[in-house]
């Protein structure tokens, strides 16, 4: 969606605090956007290890070093917003450690060129370069994406420059930017259960994810705690 009134970016703040706190406590009680919108069987995706998205909470009992992909889509209102971030559970591997930095930093590298006028491209190709810069892959068939109104809008947010690709951001636009990334190039399998996504070769996984409000200058992240 694009902000086009005080009415949207006061909605688009609330439901981005939202999640930003559900990141960081896991106990507010808002819609789940993936069940109302797709019937995911949970209410918010966690994904372990080389699993990257959609994983499916369950009785699946967490271990020590295990590398944790927290994804939280909350509606509030009638606007959507979408966060994700990578815990470590202690021991933490040094290169669990590594991956989880690495998402981090390139979403930081995305978020400095997300400004009004420049193109979606810039943001992929600030993402795979910080990536690629620490030694780890950009898990290319999955991206960003617009949001607001629904779960998923357009553009689409590559992490990963596409020459082809002339889409503008302009100002308002709301978008989520997530690096996600594995530590070895794989290409991705869909787990029986029909949602969780893993690396084929179950590389090792992080991801980092915010939504943003495209302005002239620094983007507003909605879902910051």
């Amino acid at each position: 969606m694009t902000i086009s009134s005080r009415e949207d970016l006061a909605g688009m703040t609330r439901v981005g605090k939202l999640v930003g706190e559900a990141i960081q406590e896991m106990r507010h009680g808002a819609r789940s956007a993936p069940q109302l919108t797709y019937n995911f069987p949970g209410f918010n995706l966690i994904s372990v290890n080389e699993q990257i998205v959609h994983g499916v909470p369950g009785s699946r009992r967490l271990e020590p070093g295990d590398v944790v992909k927290i994804d939280v889509t909350a509606e509030l209102g009638g606007y959507i917003a979408d966060s994700a971030t990578t815990v470590l559970l202690p021991p933490v591997s040094p290169l669990g450690r590594k991956l989880r930095k690495c998402a981090k930093a390139a979403f930081e590298k995305a978020l400095a060129v997300a400004h009004a006028g420049r193109q979606v491209n810039d943001i992929g190709r600030a993402v795979e370069g910080e990536v690629r810069k620490h030694g780890f892959s950009v898990l290319r068939s999955l991206c960003g994406h617009g949001v607001g109104k629904t779960i998923h809008e357009a553009p689409e947010v590559p992490n990963f420059y596409n020459p082809r690709s002339r889409t503008e951001l302009t100002e308002g636009l709301v978008i989520a930017v997530e690096p996600m990334i594995s530590a070895e190039p794989s290409q991705l399998v869909t787990e029986p259960d029909g949602w969780t996504i893993r690396t084929q070769n179950r590389s090792l996984t992080a991801h980092y994810e915010h939504t943003i409000v495209i302005r002239r200058g620094e983007p507003l992240i909605l879902t910051a705690a």
